[in-house]
This record gives C-alpha cells, structure tokens and sequence, in this order.
C-alpha cells in the first residue's frame, strides 16, 4: 500500500529574522515536518545554520523536525544534533566510511535514521544500509544551494530506489530535495516519493507559506 505523501518545508529558505512567526505558520498551514539543512562548507559548497538555530527551532513548533547533514564526518556530530532537538538525523552515504556505525549511533539516541544519496551516487551504495534506516533521501539536485531546478533525470533513480526499498525495507520512507513545486511534486510523487522537501517554493515573498503549501498539495493529488 502507498505511503501517505507529507510535506517538510526547509528551512534553509526561511527569513531568519522572522524564524519564529514562520515556523508558527508553517503549523497552521499544515506542514508535516520541519525539513532542516546542516551545511558545513566541506562536504558541500556552502554554510548554513547549526546546532543553536536547531535549538531555537526546536523551541519554536510542535512539529518533527529532520536534519539533514550535509557534513563531513558525520559520526562526530549526530549525537549532537539529536540532542539539540531533532526526531530523526539523515547523513550522506557518500561522507562516511562507517554508515552503519552511524546509523546505530543515531538509532541509540531514539531518533529516526535517514541516508542521504546524491545525484551522481549509484543506489548500490545504499543498499547494504536499507534495513538499518527509516528513511532514503534521493537528492535531485546537487546538494549545496536552494531554489535550484530540479534533475529531470533523478526522476527514474527515485522509481529503482522505492523497488529496491520495497524488497528490502517496504515500511522506509523515501523522500525527496531539490527544485520540488507544484509543477514538479506530481512527477517525483509518481515516480515513488512519499516525503517531500520544499524550501524555496514554501517560502516566497509573492504568496503565503499557507498558498504555497496548498500548491504543493494539489499539485499531487
């Protein structure tokens, strides 16, 4: 039976000034989770926010909150964002010789296990990981920098994805970043997503997070 599809705004696009009205907003337009960007400038091109912003937004919804690690060396850091407030901790196959290890540490702290996969990264390299995690992020754009387009051809590596994960691990969701709107969510949701990253989309200044929201849902259903 298919996964209910849910929507995780990022907030990576946020107005960090107004951080706090926006998650509020995010809870009533009814987001299903806060979608949360760790970049260090190493494994990607770009520095985003860490573990005191992560504290603050904790402080600020209700709402799961998924961090996904952009990082190098993931295995000396996940302990840390767990306990700064997040539900579940996603890390990138591709950063650490030691997914599993990962994995178990991430798992010893009650939080949800994601592993992450880029565009250019074969899923053999997650398949050994499959029942060890909750979560499979297929990145559809290279990971770095918000409001890119999204990678047509990343559409068909989502769909072998969720086979494999069906033999695997059925009960893993599959979730999906980069140049998701409501032009796009329809085909990545064919394809076999049933967790949906958004941050540029969600936040723009020429409608409301309530209007973008609303978008992105009917652009599936």
């Amino acid at each position: 039976m298919a996964q209910p599809v849910i929507i995780g705004p990022s907030i990576l696009s946020a107005d960090f000034l107004r951080l706090g009205e926006q998650l509020t907003e995010l809870e009533a337009a009814g987001a299903d989770y806060i979608h949360f960007d760790v970049m260090d400038g190493a494994f990607v091109p770009n520095i985003s926010v860490g573990l005191p912003v992560l504290e603050a937004t904790r402080r600020g919804t209700s709402l799961p909150i998924d961090v996904h690690l952009m990082i190098v060396n993931p295995d000396a850091w996940v302990e840390a964002f767990a306990d700064a407030g997040a539900d579940s901790v996603t890390f990138h196959i591709e950063a650490t010789p030691h997914a599993h290890r990962v994995a178990q540490t991430i798992r010893a702290k009650g939080k949800g296990v994601g592993i992450a996969i880029n565009p250019s990264t074969p899923l053999a390299a997650v398949a050994e990981m499959l029942p060890f995690v909750d979560q499979v992020l297929v990145m559809t754009i290279n990971p770095g920098f918000g409001g890119q387009t999204l990678i047509n051809e990343m559409l068909g590596k989502i769909t072998r994805m969720r086979e494999m994960m069906d033999r695997i691990n059925p009960s893993c969701r599959l979730q999906v970043d980069g140049g998701v709107n409501d032009q796009t969510i329809g085909k990545v949701v064919a394809a076999g997503a049933c967790s949906i990253v958004a941050g540029s989309y969600t936040f723009n200044p020429s409608r409301t997070i309530a209007e973008s929201i609303a978008a992105l849902r009917a652009g599936y259903q």
